[in-house]
């Protein structure tokens, strides 16, 4: 499962490398193993589960659930974060699966319990037939009964807070962002400036936007059923307090 020959900015191994330490800080890395425990709760996991982390990074909630006992199979098109995960795993002594692999191309019939979308990971490509070929393609991935779970910023939210310009400062990184809102807010557009003493990297990133009831009515007309929406993974209503956007659908059969 080769990633797609594009030129598209979740293509780039530069970006990928760039942001690699602002993605998975040691807080963010930290705070995995509460993220499981929220995820195992919420979706009512129970042992041995054979789950699916699509796109996984650095392997951070696949380490985990492997850690818990969970049968783990982690994919990402980024190389780096594989090599990352598999040295991790192996540092840990946990049997999980990490494979290079763009998500639009994965689909194992039958395979999962559970197939997870976290931290913003939906909604990366320009054409939106592709995100209907994800939820189709992890649709026949899973086990009859199985659940995927999608976590990531609504639109609710990203209007709520939204901010056209913004900084910060993560380790030795100065990082400016730009916003742009097209499409009737279908989109996002991010120009990204990243300072690192002398030298400064620019990248711009488009991200489609969907709704609480956008992503119901997508994983709905791709076949799943039991749809829920939560305002956190620890369960929190999707309302005027919610913090992320988690949509769950059940593969009825």
């Amino acid at each position: 499962m080769s990633p797609h020959a594009d030129s598209a900015w979740h293509n780039s191994d530069d970006f990928w490398a760039l942001f690699e330490e602002i993605l998975f800080s040691p807080g963010r890395l930290a705070a995995a193993q509460a993220e499981v425990d929220q995820i195992s709760s919420l979706l009512s996991i129970g042992d041995g589960a054979r789950i699916l982390d699509l796109p996984c990074g650095v392997g951070r909630h696949a380490l985990e659930f492997a850690q818990h006992g969970h049968v783990v199979v982690g994919i990402d098109r980024t190389a780096r974060y594989i090599e990352r995960a598999r040295a991790e795993a192996s540092r840990r002594s946990l049997d999980v699966t990490f494979e290079v692999g763009d998500m639009r191309a994965v689909c194992m019939p039958d395979t999962f319990d559970v197939v997870l979308n976290l931290f913003g990971s939906f909604g990366y490509f320009e054409q939106p037939e592709d995100d209907r070929t994800v939820v189709e393609h992890m649709y026949a991935s899973l086990h009859p009964g199985g659940q995927f779970l999608i976590e990531t910023m609504g639109k609710e939210i990203l209007a709520r807070d939204f901010r056209a310009r913004d900084w910060s400062e993560e380790g030795d990184l100065l990082l400016l962002s730009e916003r742009t809102i097209r499409e009737h807010w279908s989109r996002v557009d991010t120009r990204w400036i990243v300072i690192r003493g002398t030298e400064r990297f620019e990248h711009r990133v488009s991200v489609h936007s969907y709704s609480a009831a956008e992503l119901s009515a997508l994983l709905a007309g791709r076949g799943f059923g039991d749809i829920r929406v939560y305002g956190s993974l620890e369960g929190i209503p999707y309302d005027h307090a919610a913090q992320r956007l988690v949509v769950i659908g059940r593969k009825l059969s």
